[in-house]
C-alpha cells in the first residue's frame, strides 16, 4: 500500500490514463501475466460500466427517434375526430420517454466518473503487478549474469588447460618423433597429429590423414647402404 501511496498515485497524478479494458496495448502488455483477484474484479467492474454506458447512449437514440416520431403523430391527429384522446396519449407517451431520458441522462453524467475511478485502481493494481514482475525478472537477470561471468571464467581457464595440454602433447610427440619415426603413433595409441590436429586413421589403413610427415627414408636407406656395403667389404 505504501509502494501505491507514495510512488504509484504520484506519478500517475494529471495523467490521462486510456481507458484500460478498451487499450489493445495493455491486453498485449498482461499476455501471459496472471492476473491478481482484485483486477480481475476491477477489470470485469470496467467492462459492465461500459456496456452500461454504451447500452445507455443507444436507448437515449431510440428513445429520442420514438419521441420524435410521436410528436409528428401528435400534430398529425390534432384536427382528427377524437384527435384530442390520441393526443393524451401520445403526451403521456412522450412524457414517459422524457422521463427516461431524464434518468439516462443523470446516470450518463455519472458513469464518467465511476468508469475513470475503476480505470485508475485497475492502472495502479497494473502497475503494482508490474513492478514485481520487474523486480523478479531483474533478480533472475542478475542471477543469470552471475552464471555467465563465472562460466566465463571457468572458459577462458578451460581454454587455458586444453592448450597446455595440447603443447604437451606436441612436445612429447616431435620427441619421440625423433626417436621413433612415425611409429610412434601406433605405439602411443594416438588418435591424432599433436602438430596438425589432424586426425589420423587408425593403423592399417591404406592412408593416414592430416599431412602426417612420413618419415623420410633418407637415414634408414643410408643405414641400410652402410650395411650392405660393409658386408660387401667382409666378404671380399
Amino acid at each position: 500500500m505504501a509502494r501505491k501511496d507514495e510512488v504509484f498515485k504520484p506519478a500517475l497524478f494529471g495523467k490521462r490514463i486510456p481507458v484500460i479494458s478498451l487499450d489493445n496495448k495493455w491486453y498485449k502488455l498482461m499476455a501471459g501475466i496472471v492476473h491478481t483477484p482484485h483486477m480481475q474484479e476491477l477489470e470485469n467492474q470496467l467492462k459492465e460500466l461500459l456496456k452500461r454506458q454504451g447500452k445507455i447512449n443507444t436507448e437515449s437514440k431510440q428513445i429520442r427517434a420514438a419521441k420524435a416520431k410521436l410528436m409528428e403523430e401528435i400534430v398529425g391527429v390534432m384536427d382528427e375526430q377524437g384527435g384530442k384522446e390520441k393526443q393524451a396519449d401520445y403526451s403521456a407517451r412522450i412524457n414517459a420517454l422524457n422521463q427516461k431520458l431524464e434518468e439516462y441522462q443523470d446516470e450518463l453524467m455519472d458513469l464518467p466518473k465511476e468508469i475513470d475511478q475503476v480505470n485508475y485502481e485497475l492502472m495502479l493494481e497494473t502497475m503494482e503487478v508490474c513492478y514485481d514482475l520487474i523486480a523478479e525478472n531483474t533478480r533472475h537477470i542478475n542471477e543469470i549474469a552471475s552464471w555467465i561471468a563465472d562460466m566465463r571464467i571457468e572458459l577462458k581457464k578451460n581454454v587455458v588447460r586444453k592448450q597446455e595440454a595440447e603443447l604437451k602433447n606436441q612436445q612429447i610427440y616431435s620427441y619421440m618423433h625423433d626417436i621413433f619415426g612415425a611409429e610412434v603413433i601406433d605405439i602411443f595409441d594416438m588418435k591424432y597429429n599433436p602438430e596438425t590436429e589432424h586426425v589420423i586413421k587408425p593403423a592399417g589403413t591404406a592412408a593416414q590423414t592430416g599431412n602426417v610427415k612420413k618419415e623420410e627414408p633418407s637415414d634408414k636407406a643410408e643405414a641400410k647402404a652402410d650395411a650392405g656395403s660393409g658386408n660387401a667389404d667382409s666378404g671380399v
